[in-house]
């Protein structure tokens, strides 16, 4: 965890509980942690980058993760390692010192290929068996704060960036 500069997030089962709301109309409803939110937009704000990757497709997903500073946001994406790919190297990230937290096979293969595969509680037994810390946390339900406050804990900046305000 000491040398992690980059968290990559996939969204439906680790930053929602993989359930969604269907209106009448058709409209798809996720619902998303405060928690979770709170401690990315403290990544962000400490310097450190934070991407999304996700199959899934929705604009308030979209709305909601910009207004916590995230600006690396990818849905609706066919094909994850080559979108990992290409934001490491745009980035000139090494890929060891990626966090990358994903719940099922969408995620197998791009976690193989970062320095930290992890998981929430709830994920998929081959996610599971291939990531190195596997979250007490379920999906949605604060497994990325878990992630992200343990790794800004080890390399002393969780406080840091409180100012005292109030989200």
């Amino acid at each position: 965890m000491n040398d992690i500069t980059t968290f990559i997030f996939d969204v439906d089962g680790v930053l929602t509980d993989s359930s969604v709301f269907v209106t009448t109309e058709g409209e798809i409803l996720r619902t998303m942690n405060i928690r979770d939110g709170y401690a990315m937009k403290a990544a962000v704000e400490s310097g450190y980058n934070v991407c999304i990757i996700s199959g899934g497709s929705n604009e308030g997903v979209r709305v909601r993760l910009r207004n916590l500073g995230i600006t690396d946001i990818h849905l609706g994406t066919p094909n994850k390692v080559e979108t990992f790919k290409e934001y490491t190297e745009l980035y000139h990230i090494n890929p060891e010192q990626v966090l990358y937290m994903g719940d099922d096979i969408p995620d197998y293969h791009v976690m193989k290929l970062v320095g930290l595969p992890t998981c929430p509680q709830d994920s998929s037994p081959e996610i599971k068996a291939i990531s190195t810390y596997i979250s007490h946390k379920n999906g949605g339900k604060g497994a990325a704060r878990d992630v992200i406050e343990q790794v800004m804990k080890v390399q002393g900046k969780w406080m840091e960036h409180f100012d005292g305000k109030l989200d």
